[in-house]
């Protein structure tokens, strides 16, 4: 038989104390002038004892269970979900919360019986979270209770958290003006369907407003567009290899994320040309590969871990119903160089 569990009477009888003292305390509820030492043998006594408060109690009395809802689409599949998901375990953790994570594979059968799971559980509130920075519509059963979307926005005039990446597309366009880079910039990446349905994507088009703004306030034009139908490599290495058929070649690249610039490095390879000497290459996303390729492909990271914790915190701290931007850190790498020649 194994010992058996402290009580709160314990605790108090040990630190010469009421129960009610005690309670107060421990709850951080203390009314009384109770001395610092006196606060001092109470959680003493707790942490010799091995006191564990009954949550289910607190529970009944406060209205509140310490844990929080993390509802996704698929985001735990995906590669940049860790980050997300790790920042908010870290800010729950230090708030003395719990998250309870569930995954709805987009199959809305699923996704209302893993709602109806949470919220049976008496949750403080939901994490509504998203695959691909887009706007959503949000399950009406999350909405009697605190919800704050991430990377997603609603029509639902929610608290949400977003990547910056409209300044990502400034601070990306700056660092090839800043090297010299004018009238031969070209742009790997457009996409009408992205940039123009926003429950597609709300990035494509942030990205491309910023990296416009910053080019327009140098008095810059591209050289060139290229549409592709999906931000893949291999679209990445035919753009790439018509830009390399062109007249003019390009002297830097603007990839709309890392997978495109996988393909266009292929395709300048394949060229017999090298990045930065020839022709410099940066992106968006700081997928976990973007440092490997060599030379290493300079780029924007997607804050996934920051997104994560600000998403708990606008949860627990109550946020204002607009969203909120995640700045995205350039990583300078290797691949940028000043134009050839």
């Amino acid at each position: 038989m194994g010992r058996n569990r402290a009580t709160l009477a314990d605790v108090a009888r040990k630190a010469g104390l009421s129960k009610t003292a005690a309670s107060m305390v421990l709850n951080g509820r203390e009314g009384t002038r109770l001395s610092a030492e006196a606060h001092q043998r109470v959680f003493a006594a707790a942490e010799e004892l091995g006191y564990r408060p009954n949550l289910a109690a607190r529970s009944l009395r406060t209205r509140k269970t310490a844990t929080i809802a993390f509802v996704s689409d698929i985001v735990a599949t995906t590669r940049f979900a860790g980050d997300l998901i790790r920042g908010a375990l870290d800010a729950a953790r230090e708030r003395d919360h719990v998250l309870l994570i569930t995954e709805t594979q987009g199959d809305a059968t699923f996704e209302q019986y893993a709602i109806e799971a949470v919220l049976d559980r008496q949750v403080d509130g939901v994490i509504y979270a998203a695959m691909a920075t887009r706007r959503l519509t949000v399950p009406p059963a999350i909405l009697g209770g605190p919800v704050v979307l991430l990377n997603a926005t609603s029509p639902d005039s929610l608290p949400s958290v977003l990547p910056d990446d409209e300044r990502a597309g400034r601070s990306v366009a700056n660092a090839l003006l800043e090297l010299g880079h004018r009238d031969a910039i070209a742009l790997i990446g457009r996409n009408r369907l992205k940039e123009d349905d926003p429950e597609v994507s709300l990035a494509a088009r942030a990205r491309l407003r910023g990296i416009q703004q910053a080019l327009n306030e140098a008095e810059v034009s591209l050289l060139a567009e290229c549409f592709c139908t999906e931000w893949l490599p291999e679209h990445g290495y035919a753009a790439m290899r018509g830009l390399l058929t062109r007249p003019k070649r390009p002297s830097a690249i603007i990839c709309m994320n890392d997978r495109l610039a996988f393909g266009a490095y292929q395709a300048l390879g394949e060229a017999g040309l090298t990045v930065p000497e020839d022709i410099s290459v940066i992106s968006f996303d700081d997928d976990p590969i973007a440092a490997w390729l060599r030379p290493g492909l300079a780029t924007t990271a997607l804050p996934h871990e920051q997104m994560g914790r600000r998403a708990v915190e606008l949860l627990l701290d109550g946020g204002v119903a607009e969203p909120s931007l995640v700045p995205m850190p350039l990583r300078r790498r290797r691949s940028l160089a000043p134009p050839a020649g």
